[in-house]
């Protein structure tokens, strides 16, 4: 319906990608409608962003949160283009190809053709020396092994065992797939997290014939990676020349009109409608209290009736305009047609649990991590690097889960003369070791490069960010539980929608995906 003020009143709750993404595509989806929208962005920290966030420092180009996002999906790239930055954009050194596994104190490249994990060329898979020849056998089977009869979710970990057994699960997917969640695999949700594996078994009876065969589909160049600039076309992963925060600072520019609310919280939506009901339902009761007594009870009656009347007026008038209010932690109150939560799942819950059920919120589990970055002087570095870095399984017993050899990786993040590396902690099961002190943190990291890579080399400078109850667990029967609460939600409160990386993909690309969805749900509950 349109407002008697002229306009939508918006509120998105929450400043990070998703957020911001929510706020772009309702502007362009009220555009779209022919209507007039006012956007609030509501966020407790100092700064728009959320989790991205690059530091420019003596030449070099720092992420303190993700890095980097998949040039195959979609969403990220045609943001990229209607903010006009797709020209920042740039891909991997394309010298530096190779990724590297731990595996008992030793460096072992990943053999070539590994999809997400699994093996799609049997040759280079059969001579790595990451596996024994019993686990290789093992997952050979996966071509004979009957499918799964059953359609509902499963573990990631138990699927991955089940079809190509236990050596490549610990040793080769789970240290790649979980660095992606920091999770431990037999506990996160196979259909909210890599739903191409179910499908490439039912629609393949093997999940190496259906990689192989998405492969050739041509499944990596979904984004139309020739339509980019220069290295960025021929690049699996890709960012900007300046880092990530380009996205934010474009999202910054193009939500001018926007109002902010930062350094608060949104602590309450409080719906308009249900609280007259409220009221009505007390005064009622009042009244019945009262009926037959003598004329001082008849007297109180008649005032609770035009108390309720006017009550009602006040209501109606206010209805005109907004059905909800979001109360904020400093006590100011926002009027809303319309509101989009993308905060994390717990947060999420306080928020909208006096409303619906939020059991599926509360079962996202979220785990600390931490990235340690270094910086050295190239000429007494010691080591040449001939690829992008390696990633650490869990029996190794090391304090880093990965480490990015970011100079080499990433060309427009260092100097030429000096060496950046990108070190990563903290992982389902393994969390303690994030609050340790820096000093101690730095130390233990160093420890772990001169254990594998022979650095001894002292950083020019370390920088650590500490990222609490950042990385969202997806449990099994994650999708289906959402689903039921978000239908639950769109009942209870028209024009309230939950969106982010707690939902349905913690990617980059992912959360603007869910961010554009959120703006056309929101107008049409509206």
């Amino acid at each position: 319906m349109r407002r008697s003020r002229g306009h939508d009143s918006l509120v998105v709750i929450g400043g990070g990608i998703s957020g911001l993404s929510s706020a772009f595509y309702l502007l362009r989806e009220a555009k779209a409608r022919g209507r007039q929208a006012h956007v609030t962005i509501i966020d407790p920290a100092p700064r728009l962003g959320g989790k991205i966030n690059t530091l420019k420092r003596d030449g070099f180009v720092i992420e303190r949160g993700p890095d980097s996002f998949l040039a195959r999906k979609q969403p990220m790239i045609d943001l990229a283009r209607e903010l006009g930055i797709e020209g920042e954009l740039t891909g991997t050194n394309p010298e530096a190809k190779k990724t590297y596994i731990l595996h008992r104190g030793k460096l072992h490249p990943m053999p070539p053709g590994l999809v997400l994990g699994i093996p799609t060329e049997i040759a280079p898979f059969a001579k790595t020396s990451l596996l024994t020849w019993g686990g290789k056998l093992r997952a050979m089977m996966d071509f004979v092994l009957p499918s799964r009869k059953e359609t509902g979710d499963e573990s990631l970990g138990g699927f991955l065992e089940r079809r190509l057994g236990t050596e490549v699960m610990e040793r080769v997917a789970e240290p790649l797939l979980a660095g992606i969640y920091a999770g431990d695999l037999r506990k996160l949700s196979l259909q909210a997290t890599f739903p191409q594996f179910g499908e490439a078994e039912r629609k393949r009876g093997s999940l190496i014939r259906g990689m192989r065969a998405s492969k050739r589909a041509g499944a990596n160049t979904a984004a139309n990676p020739s339509s980019l600039p220069g290295a960025a076309g021929k690049s699996v992963f890709l960012t900007f020349k300046g880092g990530l925060s380009t996205i934010v600072m474009a999202l910054e520019e193009a939500l001018s009109g926007t109002e902010r609310r930062l350094g608060v919280k949104a602590v309450q939506i409080i719906d308009r409608r249900k609280s007259k009901l409220a009221e009505s339902d007390s005064a009622r009761e009042g009244q019945s209290k009262l009926a037959g007594g003598p004329q001082a009870e008849r007297d109180a009656v008649d005032a609770v009736d035009a108390a309720d009347a006017a009550a009602d007026r006040a209501v109606q008038a206010r209805e005109a305009n907004s059905r909800y209010e979001v109360v904020l932690s400093n006590g100011e109150t926002i009027e809303a047609d319309g509101i989009v939560v993308t905060t994390p799942a717990y947060d999420a819950a306080e928020l909208l649990g006096s409303h619906v059920n939020t059991a599926a919120l509360e079962a996202v589990r979220y785990v600390s991590v931490a990235n340690v970055v270094m910086a050295f002087d190239k000429a007494t570095f010691g080591r040449e690097f001939d690829g992008s870095g390696f990633v650490v399984p869990r029996s190794e017993g090391m304090t880093i889960t990965a480490c990015t050899w970011t100079s080499a990786k990433w060309l427009h993040t260092s100097p030429d003369d000096k060496v950046l590396l990108r070190c990563y902690v903290g992982r389902s099961g393994d969390e303690a070791i994030v609050d340790l002190p820096d000093d101690q943190l730095a130390e233990a990291v160093r420890h772990d490069i001169r254990e594998v890579m022979g650095i001894t080399a002292v950083p020019l400078f370390t920088e650590i960010t500490r990222l609490h109850r950042s990385m969202p667990q997806y449990p099994v029967g994650h999708l289906q539980h959402i689903a039921a609460m978000r239908k639950e939600l769109e009942s209870e409160l028209p024009g309230v929608w939950t969106t982010g990386a707690a939902f349905d993909g913690v990617g980059l690309p992912d959360c603007i995906r869910q961010g554009k969805e959120a703006a056309v749900r929101v107008y049409e509950m509206i």
